[in-house]
């Protein structure tokens, strides 16, 4: 049973999550045939560039996040969010009418410099939510992301017989029509007496995660964090040029495993999660979450058939409950002016991942592939997510004390 929304931004902000998720499913499984296109080049060296691409899309976002976050802060969520929409439709323009692989890096640039939804979203539930609440929101939040990640896969692979360029410009009008929607209907959420003065100082990856610093437990907690974000990368970084390779699917065939993929999230996130994380605790499900995406990680590297992707998501999508329950426990480590500042700051973290974690990941997969063996990707990635849980089931037993999380 879903909970009942404190506000009515919290849908609106759900929505806009979803039409985000919706443009970055649509091109990813035409990505490949793009890449290699434009440059002429073999999979194995497309999933290099592509990697590449990624890693200068997430080192604007780690100089910009912060900053964006404490705009916020400052300013309000709504006009941080609408800003970001309107740079991802012009990002999804440039890379549909780029003539070289360099259009494709300056297009990366500037999305990463607006930033995503996720982050400003983060903050909006945090400013209208009770604490006690948050999780199984934040499981929503998650939800709305697997929401999108069933559609547009989906829908990138049937409108890619139209072009190979045909999901970036339908991104791009959603990334628009998403902006302009919010221009009207959002409102801002964030209380003036919780605003606080621009700082430089405060608007960097140091000065967004001062509050944590002083947060008792929250060190392992972020260690953990990072690196369930630095082996998650390689979904994004790799899976199309990865089952292409392995498979030989085409763009409609990798549409439809990202469609189940984002199917699965959404059944966990709204079916079990409201379940499963009041009983458990926010601690444990996240060693569950983090444990079965490490096994299905694992599952990947030796899989032979195509069908066995879709079978070992059973187990993986249990993943889903590590955001709302790591979240969760985190969004009540700081006070509710410092709500913007953290959700920044988790998106510089990730940014740092979303770096390292796409160069890791498709120069394995390369290196790998070009050697007979091309599941080196998924053995690294599975390595980091199950370090994580062990963290946190190890080395973190009283993580959420203090917090009203999970003993």
């Amino acid at each position: 049973m879903l909970p009942r929304f404190e506000h009515r931004a919290i849908p609106i902000v759900l929505a806009a999550v979803v039409i985000d998720v919706i443009g970055y499913g649509i091109v990813m499984p035409v990505l490949p045939q793009l890449i290699t296109e434009l440059g002429d080049l073999s999979l194995e060296s497309a999933s290099r560039v592509s990697g590449w691409m990624l890693a200068v899309f997430a080192l604007a976002q780690f100089f910009a996040g912060p900053v964006m976050g404490s705009i916020g802060d400052r300013f309000g969520r709504r006009p941080v969010l609408i800003a970001a929409m309107a740079a991802f439709g012009v990002d999804y323009l440039l890379m549909a009418a780029a003539p070289t692989i360099a259009w494709l890096f300056v297009g990366r640039a500037i999305a990463g410099i607006a930033g995503a939804t996720f982050g400003p979203a983060g903050a909006v539930i945090a400013d209208v939510t009770p604490p006690e609440k948050r999780a199984a929101v934040y499981g929503i939040l998650g939800a709305a992301f697997g929401t999108g990640f069933i559609i547009g896969p989906a829908l990138g692979g049937l409108v890619a017989d139209w072009g190979v360029r045909a999901p970036f410009v339908i991104a791009a009008v959603l990334a628009l029509i998403n902006a302009a929607t919010m221009f009207f209907l959002l409102p801002e959420t964030l209380d003036p007496a919780h605003r606080r003065p621009f700082s430089l100082r405060d608007a960097h990856v140091i000065g967004a995660f001062r509050p944590l610093f002083h947060a008792g437990n929250a060190a392992p907690l972020l260690l953990a964090w990072f690196l369930w974000q630095l082996g998650g990368v390689v979904y994004p970084a790799v899976w199309a040029f990865w089952a292409a390779i392995r498979f030989g699917w085409g763009a409609s065939a990798i549409g439809w495993s990202l469609a189940w993929v984002g199917f699965l999230t959404i059944v966990v996130q709204l079916v079990l999660t409201p379940r499963v994380m009041p009983r458990l605790g926010e601690r444990r499900s996240a060693v569950i979450g983090l444990a079965a995406g490490s096994l299905t990680l694992l599952a990947y590297a030796f899989t032979t058939q195509g069908w066995q992707v879709y079978a070992f998501f059973l187990v993986g999508s249990l993943g889903a409950f590590a955001y709302p329950a790591l979240n969760g426990i985190l969004s009540r480590m700081v006070d509710a002016t410092r709500q913007g500042a953290l959700q920044g700051g988790l998106g510089a973290m990730n940014s740092v991942a979303a770096i390292i974690g796409p160069l890791i990941a498709s120069q394995s997969l390369a290196w790998g592939s070009e050697r007979g063996f091309d599941g080196a990707a998924f053995l690294i990635a599975a390595a980091l997510i199950g370090s994580a849980a062990a963290i946190i089931a190890l080395g973190t037993p009283r993580l959420s004390a203090g917090s009203k999380a999970a003993p």
